[in-house]
């Protein structure tokens, strides 16, 4: 067993990475004074892996859209019973969830952790699926996806991303359709589960009040060796325009939604995750709640209350988007636009550039003081490739020309969307 402490001088913090013998890496922060222990177990697999190629395989393999999400359903069931009913006896609060490109299950506790450990790491590594239960899934998916369908937030969000993405599956929704996953049975769960549910593409991370030790031993008693894991996932090629510059969607909503989208560049996992710190900003300075465009927008009566910023990373897309609610949507993309372009013109204010920066500085240092959003944050840093502590450092080496060039690369007005849901 392989491990490492990781100290960072800035900070004067330090976690544990452990390259476990089953393959499974290990990354184990704990934090003096805290009660709560978070525990991430996540697989780098999400919606977007519907056509891969193992090594033994002759050809490129597609399976139904939403499969990765159906998977993340069925994996507490078990011989024995539901691992829920197990977590209740110990107190722990579970759940699990599907992204775009990993699924993750995880539990928060403050007694009987290792217990609780050793519910996650079973489950997750002893598949139980039948002809029988996976059919009866279908209908509670089934729900789940209708639900979704007449949800104006949801719709609004992914009807922006069907707009900006022509090829890349980020523009499919994440538990599929209807017709996609009646095309699911047993045999294709347990194909998708030992492809990617290999140790070797997976991490543990945990945060909070827990021993080290503990989980070494949990590890070493229930995670039995990997194979290499060998799989090539099959990518579409993205042009950099949009699919569409303006949808609408009509459903009962008090005031229209709408959700502004920039498609920016693909550069690569690790690196998209990088220019993410960076476009936040970016949005924060152009569109924050301080900026004069926002009072304007909200005195002439543009805004309903807040508008969001946010900016979203993947191993094959980056695109930043700001929603809210708009009597005026288009009038409000227009502005925005408007924006963007004049800050490009005349470049980034100094002084604003400093007080976002400090802000953003701030918000990642918060990481640091809380269990949930350490273990979140150190288990997407992993699959992008990246150290936790470099989050921070990488805010506070950031310069205000660095922006000025993101600004006029990822935040082109041809290639952004507007998506709107009214009634």
């Amino acid at each position: 067993m392989n491990s490492q402490i990781i100290k960072d001088s800035r900070l004067a913090e330090e976690y544990l990475r452990v390259e476990h013998p089953s393959g499974l890496t290990m990354l184990l922060y704990p934090m003096k004074g805290f009660s709560t222990a978070y525990a991430m177990f996540s697989t780098k697999y999400g919606s977007i892996d519907t056509c891969f190629q193992r090594g033994e395989d002759a050809d490129f393999v597609k399976v139904p859209e939403g499969i990765a999400h159906y998977l993340e359903h069925k994996m507490f069931e078990s011989e024995e019973g539901d691992a829920f009913e197990k977590y209740a006896q110990t107190g722990a609060s579970a759940n699990a969830f599907t992204s775009f490109d990993k699924t993750c299950y995880l539990f928060a506790c403050t007694d009987r952790f290792q217990e609780s450990l050793e519910i996650l790491l079973d489950c997750v590594t002893h598949p139980y699926f039948t002809k029988e239960t996976v059919e009866k899934e279908q209908g509670i998916i089934g729900q789940e996806i209708r639900m979704y369908e007449d949800d104006p937030g949801w719709r609004v969000m992914f009807n922006l991303l069907q707009s900006l993405y022509q090829n890349n599956s980020v523009k499919v929704d994440i538990a599929g359709s209807i017709e996609s996953i009646a095309q699911i049975d047993d045999e294709l769960l347990y194909r998708c589960y030992h492809t990617f549910y290999n140790l070797h593409n997976m991490v543990l991370t945990i945060a909070g009040n827990f021993d080290p030790q503990q989980v070494i031993e949990s590890a070493d008693k229930i995670l039995k060796p990997a194979e290499p894991f060998c799989v090539q996932r099959k990518t579409e090629e993205e042009p950099a325009q949009v699919c569409r510059k303006r949808f609408v969607q009509h459903l009962p909503v008090a005031v229209p939604m709408f959700y502004i989208g920039f498609k920016g560049p693909n550069e690569g996992e690790r690196q998209n995750f990088c220019n993410m710190l960076m476009d936040e900003m970016i949005l924060d300075i152009v569109t924050g709640e301080t900026t004069e465009l926002y009072k304007q927008l909200y005195n002439d009566g543009l805004i309903n209350g807040g508008i969001i910023g946010e900016t979203m990373p993947g191993r094959d897309y980056l695109c930043s988007m700001i929603s809210g609610e708009s009597r005026d949507p288009d009038q409000v993309y227009e502005r925005i636009c408007a924006e963007f372009e004049r800050v490009k013109q005349e470049g980034i204010n100094q002084k604003t550039f400093e007080q976002v920066k400090k802000s953003t500085y701030g918000r990642y240092l918060g990481l640091f003081s809380k269990p949930e959003s350490l273990a979140s944050a150190m288990n997407n840093c992993y699959f992008a490739g990246l150290d936790v502590y470099e989050l921070v450092e990488m805010v506070a080496s950031t310069t205000k020309e660095q922006l000025e060039q993101r600004l006029k690369r990822d935040f082109c007005t041809e290639y952004s969307s507007l998506s709107i849901v009214m009634a």
